[in-house]
């Protein structure tokens, strides 16, 4: 249901809404019918119906009759950013050799309001029940790369983080309570890593590290994801830890020198 926000007299309320019709559609709700979108967005069916319609005469959206999908239109609408960021090209490179040393699976993530946003990613095999591409969006709270964001935030923007965000229980072991993630993220803050173990779902185990820009400003992270039966703590500390944060060095060495070619800030600060 959308929630009802105030907004400034330049705001274009049809376009937030079709754009809240394009994200109703996730991997867990590929295809959705006219009644599904119209309760996922809080539209009324008539004006879901015009904005799945727009959606499918523009080739963004297609439909059976009865159930609405998107097409692979809709990638042109993240293309423009994604090619335009440096951290994507800079760190694939580098997290292709860090999954080839150790063989386990390695992406790169920014922080985009209460998510973390997949832009970059090197599987070795499947260990979620969703699948991660990139642009795949996770609750930052329960991510290990979503802990290394938060602690890198400035303590005004992390308190506004924490009163706004739903800190979603996922398993029994998510932290969901303000006080203890806030006491996690200054354990991450100090000790420059985050080990997340199966907050986010059963079975699942990463460990993160940040990517500063030249100012020293967190702007990514890079994390490697393990299943819980092949890796404890003790063998992420020993085994991945090391090469981890070689390889967010490497990311930052390289983003730096590359922003100083192009006359450019490194990377870029999370989204609002």
């Amino acid at each position: 249901m959308t929630e009802h926000i105030e907004r400034g007299s330049d705001h274009v309320q049809s376009l937030a809404r079709g754009l809240a019709v394009i994200r109703a559609f996730d991997a867990a709700h590929p295809q959705l019918t006219l009644s599904e979108v119209a309760r996922e967005t809080g539209l009324t069916r008539a004006a879901a119906r015009r904005f799945l319609h727009t959606l499918v005469d523009l080739g963004y959206v297609r439909t059976d009759g009865r159930l609405f999908a998107l097409t692979p239109r809709v990638l042109e609408l993240g293309y423009s950013y994604l090619s335009s960021l440096t951290l994507p090209e800079v760190a694939q490179p580098h997290l292709e050799r860090l999954v080839a040393d150790v063989q386990e699976s390695a992406s790169v993530a920014v922080l985009d309001d209460t998510d973390v946003v997949y832009v970059a990613r090197v599987a070795t095999s499947r260990i979620m029940r969703v699948t991660i591409n990139i642009g795949t969006r996770f609750p930052a709270h329960a991510t290990s790369m979503g802990r290394v964001l938060l602690a890198g935030l400035p303590k005004a923007e992390l308190d506004e983080y924490l009163n706004r965000a739903e800190l979603r229980k996922y398993t029994s072991h998510t932290i969901t309570a303000p006080a203890s993630l806030r006491t996690e993220l200054d354990r991450v803050r100090a000790q420059g890593w985050a080990y997340v173990d199966q907050e986010l779902e059963e079975g699942l185990r990463s460990i993160a590290a940040p990517i500063r820009n030249s100012a020293g400003h967190v702007v990514a992270a890079v994390n490697m994801s393990s299943h819980a039966s092949r890796t404890s703590m003790d063998s992420a500390r020993r085994d991945l830890l090391p090469a981890l944060l070689a390889t967010a060095a490497r990311i930052e060495t390289d983003l730096v020198a590359t922003s100083a070619v192009h006359n450019e800030p490194a990377a870029f600060p999370h989204a609002r």
